[in-house]
């Protein structure tokens, strides 16, 4: 997609507006490559705006909802936190575009790529 957009360097891309769903995809192909065979994933959306990008159920039960955000110190919309009552995940994420982690809001976790790639493997 960069190429057919003539788009040659990260600075190109990051000063486009096709940026945040490239972002976007890339983060689900990681993802849904990594993801365990007999994992479900799906995205979550209701009419009132409440929105997940990826819900990853594992088998036994397990839910997974994950976020992506392509800001370095993301704010948590009432959506998020609506999806995530309406979910009621084991464990809640919000991916960030950089390495190492930390609690945005209680009980979720900011993290790389990198990182969530490596626990969504287990």
């Amino acid at each position: 997609m960069h190429t057919l957009l003539g788009l040659d360097s990260a600075d190109a891309v990051l000063g486009h507006p096709v940026a945040g769903a490239s972002w976007e995809g890339f983060m689900l192909e990681t993802l849904l490559t990594v993801m365990p065979q007999r994992c479900q994933a799906f995205f979550y959306r209701t009419v009132g705006g409440a929105e997940m990008n990826l819900v990853i159920d594992h088998p036994g039960g397990e839910r997974w909802a994950i976020a992506e955000k392509r800001s370095l110190t993301p704010t948590l919309s009432r959506g998020f936190h609506q999806a995530r009552a309406d979910l009621n995940p084991r464990r809640s994420f919000v991916l960030i575009p950089r390495e190492g982690r930390f609690p945005p809001a209680p009980g979720v976790e900011a993290i790389g790529l990198a990182e969530l790639a490596t626990q969504v493997a287990g």
